[in-house]
């Protein structure tokens, strides 16, 4: 009986599904788009045929309709899948454009250009089931991710459960046209860590030597790619760091309704009733000479008894960028501004950017105040917060600052400001913070964007000046938050982790020093560490092993302290105008000490509330995930950039011999830098010699078996730069001996008993390309691109 009444339901249930009006026979056009838009599975011909009964001729007969249906616009698809046009397939792959307000939003990775409209908004619904066939929870979605999607249709628009995640498409996909012997294209990566070159099944347009966005056409790599965007000359001016935007997807064009509101929130008067009047304080702004934006300023003067009364104006971007507006959604998906050698990609528009809240000489400028006061000790005893008027006294030059300041005819307001420094370097110097010696290289390119000069940038008391004043107002921010048991971004940088200091244990151990894990680990230790290191060439190692030791700083509401600058409450507070994290601090000030929040008049279209909105507050997590990642991709982006025009630099030097110094090892061969110019490049192992080199992971050595002869972490030699590639930032280095004579590398014996990571596709042409401006590999394909040594400029 059981049983019977359990197929008696499950007919029910067929019965229901069958779509209503009509059992049998040929169902009309409109009942099938009915069915289509309806089933809660993806419907192709087949089930189309099930659903209505359809037997014998009537399927071919629905064949032809459901053609007509596809030549009328009605339907797209295919026989296993239809659905409505204009509309998505029940089962599809969506690309995850950005994240606003914790939610992942999507748009179809295939949208027919031809298609009507734009390319649907899709809000991707939180998977909390398992996914995937190993049974593991999906990972937090974040912009760029491909998943596989189930979608729904809603009154209130589209929306999506994510079924699964798929690989990357376009992960090392931009590179440059090259063609073989045969005529046949080529891809050839601008990405280092690709090796190898992919063949192009659609050139879409590009010629050979152009630099294009390209994406697969298949599962397998020995499918091809297909060109969708032609970027142009790869070694043009300004070539380098389009590199870097398309290869990192930064956003840099702005949608017109942002650019409307900032327009708008130009408009914006100052009242001078409702903020603290701060235009006869001589408040001076100190900047890089070439500076795109200036977002803060300092002042300071004794207070009579041994201590300082200062203040740092922050530039109120708050009152501009509202929440909820398009304005703020563009500068959250951006995270932060990225800065280039020939270009900054801002955070907001350059009407605001570099220009309205932009602290600038002698013009009146809308500021958040932070006003503290500094003992004899360095200490700062207390903080006040508002919103103020400021008219900048002088925007200077750090070197200007810094001559100023050891000249003879010194003006008041730098003096003070030094003295008030010094205060607050006793207070530094007794919290001993992480003391790391991390050269900065600048380049400085010429009116038409070639290289002029590249140096590494000098460190002057001027940045330390700078620097510890914006260190006191960070942590002010973060300690006025915490007084009101409001919400705080915090900038977090954990200790390091018990993994890390068991590996620089074991690699001091390997120099005879050594380091008890039993104590408690700050920032004093590590200081202390290489204090104790005489030796310059030592020392250089044993920092860069502490520096891999370190955690990597982050964004987020719960409070781990920072253990690099050794405080307990630590907020970004003083880069608003390009940092998203120090906008939600100042947010959270104005509503936690009830600053002013004008209203804006009708006529400019802005939001009202210059506070934290209250869905900042809920998703404050999803929000500091987010630019935590943004800022990796701008550090990423910026950094491959400075290789490039390094390598660029270089390419006309190739031959030369350089004194260099190693930064890493493995069992392939050493990573070594050139010693006041900086760009990595590999010595690969086989070219050390035709003795057997064993790698010592834990001294981070190469070690000749026969005459031990080591390669180090640290060491300093000289290196023949034997490639520069200009297009992927890579160099390749080779030793010389004594004489600066190659050494005779050891040609087809193995490189190491370990032997060099195995990797990179079979396959390619048999000849090279056309030689012309670039050179193929060594075995006469098309593999990363080495640019042609030029004369010296």
């Amino acid at each position: 009986m059981a049983r019977m009444t359990k197929q008696n339901n499950q007919n029910k249930t067929k019965k229901s599904r069958r779509p209503q009006g009509r059992t049998t026979g040929m169902p009309s056009k409109e009942q099938i788009l009915e069915f289509i838009q309806t089933s809660d599975k993806p419907a192709g011909k087949r089930e189309i045929a099930k659903a209505f009964g359809l037997k014998g001729q009537e399927k071919i007969a629905l064949k032809r309709v459901l053609k007509d249906m596809a030549e009328e616009g009605m339907i797209d698809g295919k026989k296993t899948a239809y659905h409505r046009l204009g509309g998505l397939p029940k089962v599809t792959v969506l690309k995850v454009v950005e994240i606003e307000d914790g939610e992942a939003i999507a748009e179809p990775e295939n949208w027919a250009p031809d298609a009507p409209g734009k390319p649907p908004r899709i809000i991707m619904k939180e998977q909390r089931g398992k996914g995937g066939k190993s049974g593991k929870p999906m990972a937090a979605l974040k912009r760029g991710d491909r998943v596989l999607s189930r979608t729904e249709e809603t009154d209130n628009g589209w929306i999506a459960h994510p079924m699964k995640k798929l690989p990357a498409r376009t992960e090392g996909l931009m590179g440059v046209v090259e063609l073989d012997g045969s005529g046949k294209a080529w891809l050839a990566p601008v990405d280092k860590r690709i090796r190898n070159s992919s063949p192009i099944a659609d050139l879409g347009g590009a010629e050979e030597g152009q630099l294009v966005l390209a994406e697969r056409v298949g599962r397998s790599e020995r499918s091809g790619v297909k060109v969708v965007e032609v970027v142009g000359d790869p070694l043009a001016p300004k070539s380098f760091s389009l590199i870097a935007i398309a290869k990192h997807g930064i956003p840099h064009v702005f949608p017109q309704e942002a650019i409307e509101e900032a327009q708008n929130a130009t408009e914006l008067t100052l009242s001078e009733d409702k903020r603290e009047d701060l235009r006869n304080v001589p408040i001076v702004a100190i900047d890089p000479a070439d500076a795109r934006d200036h977002d803060d300023a300092i002042w300071a003067e004794p207070d009579g008894k041994g201590g300082f009364n200062a203040l740092i104006a922050i530039a109120d971007v708050s009152y501009y960028v509202r929440p909820g507006g398009a304005l703020d959604r563009e500068a959250r998906k951006r995270g932060n501004s990225v800065y280039f050698p020939d270009r900054v990609v801002p955070m907001l528009p350059e009407v605001l950017s570099a220009d309205v809240c932009s602290l600038r000489e002698g013009e009146d400028r809308a500021a958040m105040a932070c006003h503290i006061h500094v003992s004899a000790e360095g200490k700062v005893t207390s903080w006040r917060f508002t919103r103020a008027i400021v008219r900048i006294h002088h925007n200077i030059a750090y070197e200007d600052a810094q001559a100023a300041i050891d000249g003879d005819e010194t003006p008041d307001y730098l003096t003070h400001l030094w003295a008030c420094w010094k205060a607050l370097a006793k207070a530094r110097h007794e919290r001993d913070p992480l003391e790391l010696e991390i050269p900065e290289r600048r380049v400085q390119l010429d009116d038409e964007g070639r290289i002029a000069e590249i140096a590494v940038r000098e460190r002057l008391d001027a940045h330390r000046v700078v620097e510890d004043f914006m260190i006191a107002a960070n942590v002010a921010a973060a300690k006025a938050l915490e007084a009101k048991t409001a919400p705080v971004v915090y900038r977090v940088h954990e200790p390091p982790s018990r993994e890390k200091l068991i590996a620089l244990r074991d690699y001091l151990a390997t120099m005879d020093r050594k380091m008890a894990l039993g104590q408690v680990i700050t920032p004093s230790l590590f200081n202390r560490m290489l204090k104790d290191v005489s030796d310059e060439a030592e020392k250089v190692q044993v920092m860069e092993a502490v520096l891999r030791t370190q955690s990597q700083a982050y964004y987020g509401p719960a409070n781990a302290g920072h253990f690099g600058l050794s405080l307990g409450s630590y907020a970004h507070f003083t880069s608003p105008i390009r940092r998203y994290s120090d906008l939600l601090v100042h947010r959270a000030l104005v509503d936690a000490y009830g600053l002013e929040q004008p209203k804006p008049t009708a006529k400019l279209d802005l939001p009202e509330a210059t506070g934290l909105a209250d869905r900042d507050r809920q998703n404050l997590q999803t929000i500091t995930d987010a630019i935590s990642q943004t800022e990796r991709r701008a550090m990423e982006a910026e950094r491959d950039t400075i290789d490039r025009y390094v390598a660029a630099w270089l390419s006309g030097r190739v031959g030369e011999v350089f004194d260099t110094r190693i930064t890493g090892v493995q069992a392939f061969g050493f990573f070594a830098t050139i010693m006041g110019l900086g760009g990595d490049g590999l010595v690969p192992v086989s070219t050390l010699g035709r003795e057997y080199f064993r790698y010592d992971e834990a001294a981070q050595a190469l070690i000749g078996e026969d005459s031990g002869t080591r390669f180090a972490s640290g060491d300093r030699l000289k290196l023949k730069l034997a490639e520069s590639n200009a297009l992927t930032g890579a160099l390749k280095f080779e030793p010389v001996d004594a004489d600066g004579n190659a050494i005779e590398p050891r040609g087809n014996r193995p490189a190491s008993r370990r032997g060099p990571p195995k990797g990179g596709a079979k396959g390619g042409p048999k000849t090279g390309p056309k030689k012309g401006k670039y050179q193929t590999g060594k075995r006469g394909r098309p593999g990363n691109i080495r640019h042609q040594g030029r004369k010296k400029r």
